[in-house]
C-alpha cells in the first residue's frame, strides 16, 4: 500500500483519448518520475485529495464536466498549499470559444502547455511543477514545526506559572486532597458495612424462603390429602350432612392453600401470571376493598403520576399486596389517620436493582414507625408485631415475594415517629407481546373410563388419594412410589398417561418425564407439584401440564381429559 510520502510525489495524468496518457507515462518515467493515469474527473478530484505532487490535464477531459468539486478543494487547500496544475491545450485554428482560457484559470496554479508539444517540454513543465510542490511541502513542515515549538512554549510557560503559586496554596491543596481522601475512606467503609449488612439479610431471607418452601411442600401434600378426600365425598356421598361437613373442610383446605400460596410467593416457587397492567387500574381495583377494610377513620389518597409507564405484574398478586399493605397500616395507625398510594415513573437506588426502566408503587402511613431492628425483620414469614390472632405475618412476605419473583424489589422506610413507607418497585413493560389470559378450570367432567393412568408419588397418603380419585372416574391405575419404580412399571407396559410428583427421592418428576419420553416418544405427562424448582421443570415440561397442589378434584379431571386429548380446556399454571 504506497504511503503519504509516494502519495504526495506522484503524478496524476487525466488524458483520456488515444494513447497519450501511457506515452506521458513512459516519458516521465526517464526521469523516474512516478506517475498514476485517472480515467475520470471523478477520480482525479479524489486522487488530488488524496495525495499528488501535480497533475498533468488534457483540455478536452475539461470539457463538459462539473468542475465544482474540483474548485471546492483548491478553495480548501491549507495556507502554505497552492497546487500546481499542468494543463495540455489544444491547438486550435481560429477564435476559441468565450470563456474557455478564463475556466482554466480559475484552477489557480497552472502551467499552460500548447500541444504538439516534444517530450523534453513535458519533463521540464513536470519537474517544475514536483519541485514547486516539495517548497510548499518544506513551508508545510517549517509551519509544523513552529506550532509545535510554541505548544511546547506555552506548556513550559505554563508549568512555570504553577511552579510559582504560593506555598500557602500548595499546602491548602495538599490539605483539601487528604481531607477529600479521607472522606472517600470513610465514604468507602460504610458502604461496606452496608453491603456486608445487605449481604447477610439476603443470605438470611434465602435460607428462610428455602424453608418455606419445604413447609409448603408438606403442607400442601397434606392438604392435597384432605381436599381430594373432600371432593370424593362430595362426588360419590348420598348422605346430605356429611356432603355439608366435607364442604366445610374442603373451603378450609381452599384457606390453606392460599396461606401456602402466600408461603411460595415469598419463596419465589410458584409461577406468577406476570402481564402488562395499568397501576391505575390496580388502585381502582383496590380502592373499594381497601375503603371498606380501613374503615372511615383513615383518609384514604391514591395518586398515579402523569406518564407513569404499565407495570409487568400479576395482578391477582399485586392487588392482595396492596390489600395487606392498607390492613397493616390501618392496625399501626390503629384506626385513625392518612393512607397513601403512590406510583410513577423512578429510577431504584444503587444496589437495589439492575439498571432498567422501573415503577415505584409506595404506600405510605402516618403511623407511629418502626425501629431499625423491626425494619429488618418484617419481610420474614411468620413474622408480626400483632397480638395473638390478629394475623399470620404473612402479608408483607408475600408483598417481598411476588416483588422479587416480578423481577423487581420490596423495600420499607421507615423510622419511630415518622410514619412508614412501603416501597415496591416493579419492572415497566416494554411494550412487547404479552401471553393471553387462560380460562379456569370448569365443572368436574363426566368420567370417561378406559385409560390405564401411572400414578408416581412418594407421599403414600397423597399417592392413594390419587388413585382413589382417578378410580372413581373409571380409570385403571397403576401406582409407583419412586421414579425407579416408575421406570420398572413402563418396561412392563405402555400407559396411556403418567401424572408424576415432581419432589421425590433419587429421580425427580422432571427426570422422569426425561427418560419416560426416551421410552414412550409422545406420550402424555402429567407433574403435580406443590413445591419445585419451575426453572427445571419448565425446561421439560413442554406441551405437558403443570398441576399445583393442592388441586380440586375439577382440576385433577380436566388435566387427565386435557392430557388425553378428550377435552380443550386449558388449565392456569398457577
Amino acid at each position: 500500500m504506497p504511503t503519504a510520502s509516494t502519495l504526495d510525489a506522484r503524478i496524476l495524468i487525466f488524458a483520456p483519448r488515444g494513447r497519450d496518457a501511457e506515452v506521458m507515462c513512459s516519458v516521465l518515467a526517464r526521469d523516474n518520475a512516478s506517475c498514476s493515469v485517472v480515467h475520470g474527473f471523478a477520480d482525479l478530484t479524489e486522487g488530488i485529495s488524496q495525495g499528488a505532487g501535480t497533475a498533468i490535464i488534457a483540455e478536452e477531459a475539461l470539457h463538459g464536466v462539473d468542475m465544482r468539486p474540483l474548485h471546492a478543494w483548491l478553495a480548501r487547500q491549507e495556507p502554505w498549499s497552492d497546487f500546481p496544475l499542468v494543463i495540455l491545450l489544444a491547438k486550435v485554428i481560429g477564435p476559441q470559444p468565450d470563456g474557455a482560457r478564463a475556466r482554466l484559470e480559475e484552477l489557480g496554479n497552472i502551467i499552460l502547455l500548447e500541444r504538439p508539444l516534444n517530450a523534453q517540454t513535458l519533463r521540464s513543465a513536470a519537474s517544475s511543477a514536483l519541485r514547486a510542490r516539495r517548497r510548499q511541502y518544506q513551508a508545510r513542515d517549517i509551519l509544523a514545526d513552529r506550532e509545535r515549538t510554541a505548544a511546547r512554549l506555552q506548556q513550559s510557560q505554563q508549568a512555570l506559572l504553577s511552579l510559582n503559586e504560593t506555598l500557602e496554596s500548595r499546602i491548602e491543596e495538599r490539605t483539601r486532597a487528604l481531607a477529600q481522601a479521607n472522606d472517600r475512606l470513610m465514604n468507602e467503609v460504610i458502604e461496606r458495612e452496608r453491603v456486608q449488612q445487605a449481604m447477610v439479610q439476603f443470605q438470611k431471607m434465602e435460607a428462610v424462603g428455602r424453608l418455606t418452601g419445604g413447609i409448603a411442600h408438606d403442607f400442601n401434600n397434606l392438604l392435597n390429602v384432605v381436599q381430594g378426600s373432600m371432593d370424593l365425598i362430595l362426588l360419590l356421598s348420598k348422605d346430605e350432612v356429611a356432603k355439608q361437613r366435607a364442604e366445610i373442610a374442603r373451603r378450609a383446605c381452599q384457606r390453606g392453600g392460599k396461606l401456602t400460596s402466600q408461603l411460595l410467593a415469598f419463596a419465589r416457587n410458584q409461577n406468577l401470571d406476570l402481564r402488562p397492567a395499568e397501576v391505575g387500574a390496580l388502585f381502582e381495583g383496590v380502592r373499594e376493598l381497601v375503603a371498606t377494610s380501613v374503615g372511615s377513620r383513615i383518609a384514604l389518597r391514591f395518586e398515579v403520576e402523569d406518564g407513569c409507564a404499565r407495570v409487568f405484574a400479576d395482578a391477582n398478586q399485586m392487588e392482595m399486596a396492596l390489600l395487606n399493605l392498607a390492613i397493616n397500616a390501618r392496625d399501626a395507625m390503629d384506626g385513625g389517620g392518612e393512607l397513601a398510594f403512590h406510583a410513577g415513573n423512578a429510577q431504584p437506588p444503587a444496589g437495589l436493582l439492575p439498571a432498567g426502566d422501573y415503577v415505584r408503587i409506595a404506600v405510605a402511613d402516618k403511623g407511629p414507625g418502626m425501629a431499625p431492628e423491626l425494619v429488618a425483620k418484617v419481610f420474614e414469614p411468620f413474622f408480626t408485631t400483632k397480638a395473638v390472632g390478629k394475623g399470620t405475618g404473612l402479608g408483607l412476605s408475600q408483598v417481598y415475594g411476588m416483588a422479587q419473583q416480578s423481577g423487581g424489589a420490596a423495600r420499607i422506610l421507615s423510622q419511630p415517629g415518622a410514619g412508614t413507607t412501603v416501597e415496591i418497585w416493579l419492572r415497566a413493560w416494554d411494550g412487547g407481546v404479552a401471553a393471553e389470559a387462560a380460562p379456569l378450570p370448569a365443572a368436574v367432567p363426566d368420567a370417561r373410563p378406559g385409560s390405564h393412568i401411572l400414578v408416581v408419588e412418594d407421599d403414600n397418603f397423597v399417592r392413594e388419594s390419587m388413585v382413589l380419585s382417578l378410580e372413581a372416574f373409571g380409570h385403571a391405575v397403576t401406582q409407583a412410589a419412586d421414579g425407579e419404580a416408575a421406570l420398572r412399571e413402563l418396561r412392563r407396559r405402555r400407559p396411556d398417561l403418567i401424572i408424576t410428583d415432581y419432589l421425590m427421592p433419587g429421580i425427580t418428576g422432571a427426570e422422569l418425564m426425561l427418560r419416560a419420553r426416551e421410552v414412550f416418544p409422545g406420550i402424555p405427562m402429567i407433574i403435580a407439584t406443590g413445591y419445585a424448582d419451575m426453572h427445571a421443570i419448565d425446561q421439560v415440561l413442554g406441551d405437558d401440564i403443570l398441576l399445583r397442589k393442592p388441586f380440586q378434584l375439577a382440576e385433577l379431571a380436566l388435566s387427565v381429559e386435557r392430557a388425553l386429548g378428550r377435552g380443550d380446556a386449558v388449565l392456569p399454571r398457577q
